[in-house]
C-alpha cells in the first residue's frame, strides 16, 4: 500500500557529495517521522539520519556535520545530502518512512530497497 522508490546512489571518490532521495506514494492519508539507515556488510544496519512531522532531526554522531537530512511534506520526499563522504560510508542506504493509510489507524513502517552507495578512490 505504501511504495518508496529511492535514488541518487553511486559511486564517489572520498570527500565528494552524494544526494540521495526517497519518495513515497501509495494511499497515504499522512505521513510521520522520515529517515535514513545504512547497513554496511557484515554490520547492523543502524540510523543515519531522521527527521519527524513536526521538523525535528537526528544523526549518528559519525556523520553531524557533514550530513544534512530534509523533506518535503507535498511532494512526500525525503533526501540526503552526504558532504565529505569518508570509505567507511559505503553502505547499502534504505529509505524508512512512518505513515497511515487510508482505511487503518495507526502509524506503520515502511522500508525503501536499498541504494548502494560507495565511497573508494
Amino acid at each position: 500500500q505504501v511504495q518508496l522508490v529511492e535514488s541518487g546512489g553511486g559511486l564517489v571518490q572520498p570527500g565528494g557529495s552524494l544526494r540521495l532521495s526517497c519518495v513515497a506514494s501509495g494511499s497515504i492519508f499522512r505521513i510521520g517521522a522520515m529517515g535514513w539507515y545504512r547497513q554496511a556488510p557484515e554490520k547492523e544496519c543502524e540510523l543515519v539520519a531522521s527527521i519527524t512531522s513536526s521538523g525535528i532531526t537526528d544523526y549518528a554522531d559519525s556523520v553531524k556535520g557533514r550530513f544534512t537530512i530534509s523533506r518535503d511534506v507535498a511532494k512526500r520526499t525525503v533526501s540526503l545530502q552526504m558532504n565529505s563522504l569518508k570509505p567507511e560510508d559505503t553502505a547499502v542506504y534504505y529509505c524508512n518512512v512512518q505513515a497511515e493509510v487510508f482505511g487503518t489507524n495507526g502509524f506503520r513502517e515502511y522500508w525503501g530497497r536499498g541504494t548502494q552507495v560507495a565511497v573508494s578512490s
